[in-house]
């Protein structure tokens, strides 16, 4: 049995998404100027969505595709603040606290290290946290696999969560 002084869990997303022409590319709720967008059922900002299924999954509240699913057709466009700005409520209505959020964006192209700091602070928005802990790093795979050859984004994410007991 673990002791009631343990109150901190941790949690892991990952979330990928298909680019093609004529869609949009937005990544941490900030529009990228790119030939080719992310496609999907919601807005495909796949920072946004590793991170909400990373602080779900340490909640122990399930993922985002249960609690938006792609079935409903209310979720169609849902754009990812909308999304996080949910789950984060559904932490405080179950007593967790964010203590901090590292996540690395995986995309060949295009570079979108002058966007980090606009990313962090719409993230630390979003959640209600100092935008200190919040981390956005980006990388690309060498152009080898999916990503290399620039068909595909991907993102991963691991947050710390307190239990406010």
């Amino acid at each position: 049995m673990l002791s009631k002084e343990i109150n901190t869990r941790v949690g892991i997303g990952y979330d990928v998404h298909k680019l093609v022409s004529g869609r949009k590319l937005i990544i941490g709720a900030v529009l990228i100027d790119s030939e080719l967008g992310a496609l999907g059922f919601s807005d495909a900002d796949v920072l946004i969505h590793a991170i909400a299924d990373a602080l779900l999954g340490a909640a122990a509240l399930g993922d985002i595709g249960h609690h938006f699913p792609d079935t409903d057709s209310k979720n169609e466009g849902l754009s990812g603040s909308y999304l996080l700005s949910e789950v984060v409520r559904l932490l405080n209505s179950n007593n967790f606290s964010i203590v901090n959020i590292d996540s690395t964006v995986i995309l060949q192209s295009p570079k979108i290290s002058s966007h980090i700091y606009k990313m962090r602070e719409n993230l630390s928005l979003l959640l209600d946290i100092d935008i200190s802990r919040v981390s956005v790093k980006a990388t690309t795979t060498e152009r080898l696999g999916f990503i290399g050859k620039n068909e595909g984004i991907a993102a991963e994410a691991i947050v710390l969560l307190r239990e406010n007991i």
